[in-house]
């Protein structure tokens, strides 16, 4: 199987290699999609693959049916959206689109899907049950393309008992991929304070209260309080990277105003944190003779990979690419709305090595130079196919 597959691959390579470039030169934001939904419809349509489309908006779904279709059912998924990010890599297949880039490496995922698609839809009849193909739009925006497409159905019909996806990792060499059984990746909230004070001329201290120094106290008292409320299996990032305050050299404003986010590893933790800090913030208000608010908008869930279902995606890896490219990864605080399907059936997400620093490929995601050595795409692909079809066994 592992030799089939890998000729496949390596025979469908230009064509992959191809479909990346495409979706890199024309990036779309977050639900914002239409384009690339309409690019992998098409493309699955040349495959001969039956798919739905316009679920969650921009979604696209497709069943690869093998023998006895209703036995089980492994589901694979791939996001789609683009980040606010000017591209400055000089590279022929350079972002056509003024502002927006892949820069998280979601055309290679979905690369990587549909090039799966071409492997497993020639294995139809060596396996039993349906392999579901999902195509998300929006994970790097809330309420999370994943929450959006589970509300709307995509994990049932048929009913999905097993989910895995990959992501592009420029910390690790191209070649190898990593993976990390159990609690992986943190839930993530994100945090807007205001503090209304009375402003006023600089000079009359006596006549107003300055937000901007009360929002400078509160910030690290905050801190300090969750820093007393965790332990070291809490681990949190409390992180605020925006303040705001309209006021000038002589001018005390009225409102200062921060944002900011939250990570958790803790479900029930992270609930409780929430009930704490607002009333932790409404005392320090009401101590120093201020109004506002902390408004916590709850973002993605901490992202579990199944420990069976890891364990035995990573003997498929050892087996397709070789123990000695296959690694086990740290916890990281990084967020994912992959969460989501994580918290409602068994799911792996592992990451896929693209960096090659002799091309110059060094660049982490989000940033504008990100790139990835193409070879990352035959190994993701690959190995995709291979996982869904040892689950089975």
């Amino acid at each position: 199987m592992q030799s089939k597959i890998k000729d496949i691959v390596d025979a469908s390579m230009k064509k992959m290699v191809s479909w990346r470039e495409h979706l890199h030169a024309h990036p779309e934001l977050s639900f914002q999609e239409v384009n690339t939904s309409a690019f992998v419809a098409s493309t699955l349509e040349e495959l001969g693959i039956p798919y739905q489309h316009g679920i969650a908006g921009t979604g696209v779904v497709a069943l690869i049916k093998g023998q006895n279709p209703e036995k089980h059912c492994v589901a694979l998924r791939a996001d789609l959206d683009a980040l606010p990010i000017h591209e400055e890599n000089e590279v022929p297949y350079k972002s056509k689109k003024q502002g927006v880039m892949h820069a998280c490496g979601h055309d290679v995922h979905t690369t990587c899907l549909l090039g799966a698609a071409i492997v497993l839809n020639q294995f139809k009849n060596q396996f039993e049950g349906t392999i579901k193909l999902i195509f998300q739009p929006g994970e790097e925006r809330l309420p999370g393309g994943a929450s959006m497409m589970i509300n709307e159905g995509v994990l049932q019909n048929p009913k999905v008992d097993k989910i895995l996806a990959l992501h592009v990792y420029p910390s690790m060499d191209v070649g190898k991929v990593g993976f990390k059984p159990g609690l992986y990746m943190a839930a993530c909230d994100e945090l807007y304070l205001t503090i209304k004070g009375i402003g006023g001329h600089a000079a009359l201290p006596n006549a107003y209260n300055n937000p901007v120094m009360l929002i400078s106290k509160l910030l690290p008292k905050l801190e300090s309080y969750l820093e007393s409320l965790s332990d070291s299996t809490s681990p949190f990032v409390f992180a605020f990277g925006k303040l705001e305050a309209e006021g000038a050299t002589n001018v005390i404003p009225e409102f200062a105003k921060a944002s900011g986010t939250l990570r958790t590893m803790d479900e029930q933790w992270r609930s409780n944190i929430h009930k704490k800090l607002k009333v932790f913030v409404a005392d320090f208000l009401t101590s120093n003779n201020a109004e506002g608010q902390l408004e916590i908008i709850k973002g993605y869930p901490c992202l579990n990979n199944d420990e069976i279902l890891t364990e035995n995606c990573i003997q498929s890896a050892n087996e397709y690419l070789g123990s000695e490219n296959v690694e086990l990864l740290d916890v990281r605080m990084t967020a994912e709305d992959f969460s989501f399907f994580s918290q409602k059936i068994p799911a792996c997400f592992f990451r896929l090595g693209v960096r090659n620093e002799d091309l110059g490929i060094i660049y982490g995601v989000h940033h504008p130079k990100f790139d990835v050595d193409k070879n990352a795409i035959k190994y993701g692909a690959g190995l995709m196919a291979y996982s869904a079809l040892k689950s089975f066994d």
